[in-house]
């Protein structure tokens, strides 16, 4: 880290680039994957080809209709 950004770390509370990577802007949501697999039973490996559209058209499937 190099002052400037310590700096502005302590002043300004930014914080800095700590080299996480970030989620996709497409990934679904845990607790979505989670209720596919688990209460509609998908396999792990068809939610994660999904989009997230259609794994929330899934979703509001199986709530709508049970299956």
């Amino acid at each position: 880290m190099d002052e400037t950004t310590f700096w502005a770390c302590i002043k300004d509370g930014a914080v800095p680039d700590r080299g996480t990577p970030k989620p996709p802007s497409n990934a679904l949501p845990a607790d979505l994957v989670q209720l596919l697999i688990f209460k509609v039973g998908l396999d792990e490996a068809e939610v994660a080809v999904m989009s997230k559209e259609d794994a929330v058209a899934r979703m509001q499937k199986y709530w709508a209709e049970g299956v």
